[in-house]
């Protein structure tokens, strides 16, 4: 387990040192500043590939992402290159989500369904799991949004490269401590990206990606 802390005020750093700090398994990658969502899974990715893991998966550290359907996951992407948590399919849901937090979410969905024509239920979902061969197969390094809206370049990127996306039900909880961190900037933050990938054009990829 990777924990990537920009010198979040809530502590994150000292409960890892604390808890895992002799634990070999737990590594902690500690940066000066908020980067964004987006540097902190590159900066994730380039630790699982030196490491040659052979999947590597993005979730949440407040338990939204509840670790119980990691097996799904793994089953899951025996067949496909990558594999999103999905709350907008049947088996999916959310918990203690309030007007505001759906509209977000639900909207950022709609745009990148009607205007990129990106095909998962759920485009915007940060628990996803990665076959590594693929992820070398894709420049994430390229991908410019930083914050929530990566999610979605992310998977405008990888139809580029031909990669075979799937999903699993997941059941996302809100947290029952400390404030969420999406805002409502976060809402135009996606939808400027969603216009800026559609009428830029896209970069040929370098490579295709492998297909499991």
């Amino acid at each position: 387990m990777l924990v990537v802390d920009d010198n979040s005020p809530d502590g994150t750093a000292n409960a890892v040192k604390e808890n895992f700090g002799t634990n070999k398994r737990v590594s902690l990658m500690e940066r000066p500043r908020k980067l964004g969502l987006g540097t902190a899974h590159k900066a994730g990715f380039h630790f699982g590939l030196d490491h040659e893991y052979d999947r590597i998966m993005t979730m949440d550290a407040d338990f939204s992402h509840d670790p119980k359907h990691i097996p799904a996951f793994i089953t899951e992407t025996e067949n496909h290159d990558m594999v999103i948590g999905s709350r907008y399919i049947p088996g999916g849901g959310t918990v203690h989500w309030g007007i505001f937090r759906k509209l977000i979410s639900r909207t950022a969905n709609l745009f990148a369904h009607v205007i990129l024509s990106l095909k998962p239920a759920d485009c915007t979902s940060a628990f996803r799991m990665y076959q590594a061969q693929a992820l070398r197969e894709i420049n994430f390094d390229s991908i410019q949004a930083e914050g929530y809206s990566y999610n979605i370049e992310f998977l405008f990127r990888a139809r580029e490269c031909g990669m075979n996306v799937g999903e699993t039900p997941i059941i996302f909880a809100d947290r029952t401590m400390g404030k969420s961190k999406i805002s409502r900037r976060e809402i135009f933050k996606a939808i400027s990206t969603i216009l800026r990938l559609k009428f830029s054009g896209s970069p040929k990829p370098e490579h295709e990606a492998v297909r499991v």
